[in-house]
């Protein structure tokens, strides 16, 4: 059974950071791309940062320069650095992993908060 649980979420205040964590089991890690998602309360999730299964990233431009996605296929996990944290950062954070080759291959977490408030 695939499983991705995230952790790290939180209240920080703005200009802080915070390290968002994804756990994948159940699934050959290497060959799924890793994404991050966020969904700010009233609007659709969007899709904030990408590492490729061969490791190559993407960022959103609202989190260009400020937020870095990494992953350690070793221990099945995938990472969000976030820092210059704004009140508009504030969402629930998804990881999800999808195929390399098959998209429609793909599997969600259960999200967590982040909030950046004074």
């Amino acid at each position: 059974q695939v499983q991705l649980v995230e952790s790290g979420g939180g209240l920080v205040q703005p200009g802080g950071s915070l390290r968002l964590s994804c756990v994948v089991t159940g699934l050959d890690f290497t060959l799924y791309n890793l994404r991050w998602y966020r969904q700010i309360l009233g609007k659709q999730r969007e899709l904030v940062a990408t590492i490729a299964s061969g490791g190559s990233e993407d960022y959103s431009y609202f989190v260009k320069g400020r937020f870095t996605i990494s992953r350690d296929n070793a221990k099945n996990m995938g990472y969000l650095q976030m820092n210059s944290l704004t009140p508009a950062d504030s969402a629930v954070y998804y990881c999800s992993v999808d195929h390399t080759f098959i998209a429609s291959d793909n599997y969600w977490g259960q999200g967590t908060q982040v909030t950046v408030s004074s």
